[in-house]
């Protein structure tokens, strides 16, 4: 059995969003030299712009360089995009959210 390690699940991941975005968005990643950072920055129709972490447990939890980051960008939605299906609210109004539903967020 071969193990996938999580670099490769989390660029999976992220290539899989970035094939789905319409048009209307576009990508980047934040760091600071801080070290503070955000996997993916989406912005996209009416000032959108989503903070996206790519989270590889069942269990994702944040830093809070993410939330320092978010503020950062001036995020208008919060997400970890996780191995779950599940949805759920997590602190500072951000969202934890399964890949399936994440992606059909960005077609709506």
């Amino acid at each position: 059995m071969n193990k996938v390690g999580n670099g490769e699940v989390i660029s999976y991941l992220l290539e899989n969003i970035i094939l789905a975005l319409p048009s209307t968005w576009r990508y980047s990643y934040y760091r600071t030299t801080n070290h503070t950072e955000i996997d993916l920055v989406l912005e996209g129709p009416h000032k959108s712009c989503w903070a996206v972490e790519i989270k590889k447990t069942s269990a994702p939890s944040l830093s809070k360089g993410f939330f320092s980051a978010a503020e950062d960008i001036q995020a208008t939605h919060k997400f970890v995009v996780y191995s779950g299906t599940e949805r759920f609210p997590m602190p500072k109004k951000t969202e934890a959210i399964g890949i399936v539903e994440f992606l059909g967020l960005l077609r709506k």
